[in-house]
């Protein structure tokens, strides 16, 4: 259920069960979260836990990430106590909350990734940031097959500046600290023709809502 290539196969994974702890809980999440959670339940030994992961490309189709949790949560309910959507709400305009409760799974809470890495209320502070382009780890890793050929800016280069004629500034949320990725990051600003800003995140709200999942 992963559209990641070859080395960042990272569906249906987990820790060995630990019978000391009750309550299987399956995660279902974006593709593009998929390392970031693995790191958290291996660092927290959240052995109960387990991942599956609907394709990153969903997020170029909002409008079927609903309908794919959904197929997900039938799918594998039963083999679970219970399951949690590690998707925010992500371009659905409130329809995957409303199916969440419809289907009586929980999410987590915000908009999109790129504010509850920030903390989503660190991000309503962030005002002025209405003309920001956010990368993440992942989407500096895969910024060409995300970014830059889905928008045909690599046939078409012109299109750049009606693309992004109206953003200032890329921001990279940084969940690990990777010079390597802090290079990429300032060459995929360059690209766009946008000032370039570090800000280490780690993994913000994601980490602290798993730990409460968990507790």
């Amino acid at each position: 259920m992963t559209d990641l290539p070859p080395d960042d196969i990272l569906t249906e994974q987990g820790l060995a069960p630990d019978p000391a702890k009750p309550g299987r809980i399956l995660l279902i999440a974006c593709g593009a979260l998929a390392r970031e959670i693995l790191a958290l339940i291996r660092l927290n030994g959240w052995s109960h836990m387990t991942l599956t992961c609907l394709p990153a490309k969903l997020h170029l189709y909002p409008d079927k990430i609903t309908e794919e949790v959904e197929k997900a949560v039938k799918e594998h309910r039963d083999a679970y106590d219970q399951i949690f959507i590690v998707y925010a709400d992500c371009g659905t305009g409130g329809l995957l909350q409303a199916k969440c409760r419809e289907l009586g799974v929980q999410m987590v809470a915000g908009p999109h990734c790129y504010s509850f890495f920030e903390g989503n209320e660190a991000f309503k502070e962030l005002d002025d940031e209405i003309t920001a382009f956010y990368l993440t780890d992942f989407l500096v890793k895969q910024f060409d097959a995300f970014v830059w050929k889905p928008m045909g800016l690599d046939r078409h280069p012109q299109l750049r500046d009606m693309i992004f004629g109206n953003y200032t500034k890329l921001v990279y949320q940084a969940q690990t600290d990777n010079p390597a990725l802090r290079a990429r990051a300032e060459d995929c600003a360059r690209r766009l023709g946008l000032d370039y800003e570090y800000r280490f995140t780690g993994y913000g709200d994601l980490a602290t809502t798993l730990e409460t999942l968990s507790s």
